[in-house]
């Protein structure tokens, strides 16, 4: 007679065996599920980090580019007068000399700048602390200075109505700034409108493709 009390245990042990490598076939998509996620991120995180050389520009962007939204008034108050308005993320407009300024046309370009217009000296005009005290406040067509070369004179103005915060006096002693790097070390002043007036004067300003577009730049 055969004995059949070992049968369950018998059939216990292959469930078991099955069980474990079920367990393990588990556990081994989990790691491989983990391995491929961490493969994905580490990709993600390089494209982030490392861009893809073919999509990156010729020549890299500028400090202005980088730092300002660009904006141009064309013929600001006269022919000719074009000006330029970078305007900073705080709010900050940089105003100064667009490349296609009347000025820039005399083959010996720029030779003096004179910030005495108006009533007072721009360049005696001095603010400060946080609430940038002693500022004035200026209409757009208000004069900022008198831009001279051999031939001719140009009165160059806020563009923006704001509070004048400084006027690059550098240009009274090298006014040759204005002829090598007007968008630069050669701007005229800085001015801080309130958000309401800038709102205002945005409408009427162009972009820096609509201003390439007029003055055929592209």
């Amino acid at each position: 007679m055969v004995d059949q009390t070992h049968k369950p245990e018998e059939t216990a042990v292959p469930n078991n065996l099955q069980q474990h490598h079920k367990q393990d076939e588990e556990h081994h998509q989990q790691q491989q599920s983990v391995r491929e996620n961490a493969e994905y991120e580490d990709k993600e995180l390089h494209k982030l980090l490392v861009p893809d050389i073919t999509l990156l520009p010729l020549t890299p962007p500028s400090a202005v580019e980088s730092n300002f939204a660009s904006y141009f008034a064309p013929d600001f108050m006269n022919p000719g007068n074009d000006q330029y308005i970078y305007r900073h993320p705080n709010g900050l407009c940089v105003v100064g000399l667009a490349s296609t300024h009347s000025a820039f046309k005399d083959k010996v370009g720029v030779s003096a700048v004179d910030f005495n217009v108006g009533k007072s000296d721009r360049s005696g005009m001095k603010v400060t602390g946080k609430r940038k005290k002693n500022a004035q406040h200026f209409e757009s067509n208000t004069a900022l200075c008198k831009v001279c070369t051999n031939d001719a004179s140009y009165i160059i103005r806020c563009c923006v109505k704001g509070s004048l915060l400084e006027v690059n006096e550098r240009l009274i002693k090298q006014p040759e700034l204005l002829n090598s790097s007007a968008d630069r070390e050669g701007y005229i002043a800085i001015i801080m409108p309130k958000p309401a007036d800038w709102h205002k004067v945005k409408a009427s300003l162009l972009s820096l493709e609509e201003f390439k577009k007029l003055r055929a730049l592209c």
